[in-house]
């Protein structure tokens, strides 16, 4: 995993003007209305970027930047706070790339005070007809593996599989964050049904192993939604002392994700505000909402979703 080094605007100007000797790829993306301009002197992430996010015009002017540069070894991000600008050195995993872009908007979002602020949940959600469940889980729990497999329920709908935008309102308001996903490789090993459906869909494969999934062609235009009233949430946990699956206390889900650093290893920005911001928003969250802790220790993902659709029968 990477770390995030805080820097100054003077050094922010100090480092452009050597990054930016160089030709470099532009492109502009809306994340959920936040403007976000990319600069790389990848082509391959550049395309990645411009196939997983929904474009914006030209015309706007950037709430934040994500430069994404190759000059020597080793992995550096830093981060100018004021501007909102992130720059990544030597990263070849576009994973990370674009996990910074959606964590440097949620950033910018903390920082906007409104009526009902906009917060971000490191997770993923799946629709059933306006109101759906959203599961959250640490970077490698199966969220993803999960969503599929839910999609594979005729009645279901799909947002997205690795973060969303939430306002906290008289409903909770969930929006979704991308235009396609990033997926591995692999994911027909757990759900052998999309082995043929997912060939035509998949973009070009990254040295990771993953590659941008065109969701639309996948599950049809009918079956995607961007929007969505938050009817429950699930934590993944892999704990093989906890029960199997259990309804937790507001209070102690919130402190669950306090502690496990909010399920998001992308937050650009950790002190005690930050801390008490994120704490109060899940509080109030999980008050809103019933919240469930899925112990995945042992289980299967076939089993996974079954106890995740039985939630769906109770509400």
């Amino acid at each position: 995993m990477y770390e995030v080094r805080r820097i100054s605007m003077e050094e922010k100007e100090k480092l452009l003007p050597k990054i930016y000797s160089k030709p470099l790829f532009e492109s502009k993306a809306n994340i959920y209305g936040a403007c976000v301009k990319f600069f790389t002197d990848s082509p391959e992430q550049k395309e990645m970027w411009e196939d997983n996010f929904h474009p914006m015009l030209d015309s706007i002017r950037p709430h934040a930047r994500v430069i994404s540069v190759q000059n020597g070894k080793d992995m550096r991000v830093s981060y100018e706070p004021v501007s909102k600008t992130v720059i990544i050195e030597n990263c070849s995993y576009y994973g990370w790339v674009k996990s910074i872009a959606l964590g440097v908007v949620a950033e910018f979002l903390e920082d906007v005070r409104s009526e009902h602020r906009r917060y971000s949940i490191h997770g993923s959600y799946v629709d059933f007809g306006g109101n759906g469940i959203a599961i959250i889980g640490p970077s490698g729990s199966g969220k993803t593996t999960l969503t599929y497999g839910l999609m594979l329920e005729k009645y279901t709908n799909f947002l997205t599989d690795d973060w969303m935008f939430v306002r906290l309102a008289n409903d909770v308001l969930v929006t979704s964050s991308e235009k396609n996903s990033y997926v591995r490789d692999n994911l027909e090993k757990d759900w052998k049904q999309y082995s043929r459906l997912l060939k035509p869909c998949k973009g070009r494969k990254d040295k990771a192993g993953r590659s941008i999934l065109d969701v639309r062609m996948l599950f049809g235009e009918e079956r995607l939604f961007s929007r969505s009233v938050m009817g429950a949430a699930v934590i993944l946990a892999n704990d093989k002392k906890k029960p199997a699956f259990e309804e937790l206390e507001p209070d102690e889900a919130a402190k669950y994700m306090e502690k496990n650093d909010f399920c998001n290893p992308h937050q650009l920005v950790r002190n005690r505000k930050k801390n008490w911001l994120r704490k109060k928003f899940f509080s109030v969250l999980f008050e809103q909402v019933p919240v469930y802790r899925l112990n995945i220790a042992g289980e299967s993902p076939r089993e996974s979703v079954e106890r995740i659709l039985g939630i769906i029968e109770e509400e």
